[in-house]
């Protein structure tokens, strides 16, 4: 055990450091970071949106978050693979926990998303986000090109999500889970000529000039070829990437409200993500893990260890 105390996510004083809890007990931060609403000065802050009222089919993305965590205990206090160090040897991450959100008021939910997403950005460098349904992207990215400018968008799904945007009731702005992407470009949040979709399986009306590696080709593709289109397309821009975990063939993750079949591998994708350490990442999110789909926490340790892989990439960016 690398620590002497159980409960690492409130009982450890440092930031860094592996915890020594034993995997089926202990609080369920995600990978053991510290809770806390206090993240000033840290290199990652790690947080829920339990958000699932936007998705067109089976709804419990709501439940994600929760999963998550509990899924990432799985990862010990080994070096992870395929890392070969400690993530947070050096690099101050912590679990800041829920998005505040009315679920009595779900037309509320994009702006208190934004809201408490431009205030993380500015106190920690990297916000990572677990989901919740797609359209959660919609007001993070609106936070983070505040921050950074216009993006990249690298999104691994099986859905295009540039399906219209429709009007809401009120007047306003409708964007769900399919529309966020159209969304995006409309509202110019990304740049489409270095943005890329990969694995998808399915078709929309329109690709808003973003480049598409379909699931056939994913399946013809080697992971590093994968990895040097994603360099080629986005050029050596800052990145937002958003991870449906859809995109994996719903084998490997049942637990998701708009699953497709024919998809890649979870090794494959996480290949995929490994090769990807150069590129530079700004802000990141893992969506649409819906757990009462699933038996056996699949989904949900499929979509921790994408998680847990882009902290390793921000681990190695951070050595360097």
């Amino acid at each position: 055990m690398a620590g002497n105390s159980i409960d690492h996510a409130f009982s450890d004083g440092a930031l860094t450091g592996a915890a020594g809890d034993p995997t089926y007990a202990g609080a369920l931060s995600f990978m053991r970071r510290r809770f806390t609403k206090a993240v000033q000065g840290t290199d990652v802050a790690i947080w829920g949106v339990p958000f699932d009222s936007a998705v067109s089919n089976r709804p419990g993305a709501r439940f994600g978050p929760q999963a998550l965590r509990r899924a990432s205990a799985i990862f010990d206090n080994d070096p992870q693979y395929p890392f070969h160090r400690d993530l947070f040897e050096t690099m101050r991450a912590v679990d800041y926990g829920d998005c505040r959100l009315d679920y009595r008021l779900p037309e509320t939910a994009h702006a208190a998303i934004r809201t408490e997403a431009a205030s993380l950005l500015e106190k920690t460098g990297f916000l990572l986000t677990l989901g919740g349904d797609h359209s959660i992207t919609f007001p993070l990215l609106q936070s983070h090109v505040a921050r950074h400018g216009k993006l990249s968008l690298v999104q691994f799904d099986a859905h295009q999500d540039t399906w219209p945007v429709a009007a809401g009731l009120d007047g306003g702005m409708r964007v769900d889970h399919g529309s966020f992407v159209k969304a995006a470009v409309e509202a110019e949040l990304i740049d489409p000529a270095t943005s890329i979709q990969i694995g998808i399986r399915t078709h929309a009306p329109e690709d808003c000039g973003i480049e598409i590696l379909y699931g056939d080709a994913v399946e013809e593709m080697t992971s590093a070829a994968i990895a040097e289109r994603i360099y080629e397309r986005t050029r050596g821009a800052n990145v937002y990437l958003t991870f449906d975990i859809d995109c994996l063939d719903a084998a490997f993750a049942p637990g998701t409200g708009t699953p497709v079949a024919g998809g890649p591998s979870s090794a494959k994708m996480l290949a995929v993500l490994h090769h990807l350490r150069k590129l530079p990442i700004v802000g990141a999110d893992v969506v649409e893990v819906s757990p009462p789909y699933d038996q056996g926490d699949v989904t949900a340790i499929a979509g921790a260890t994408v998680a847990m892989y882009l902290l390793g990439i921000l681990a190695d960016q951070h050595a360097r």
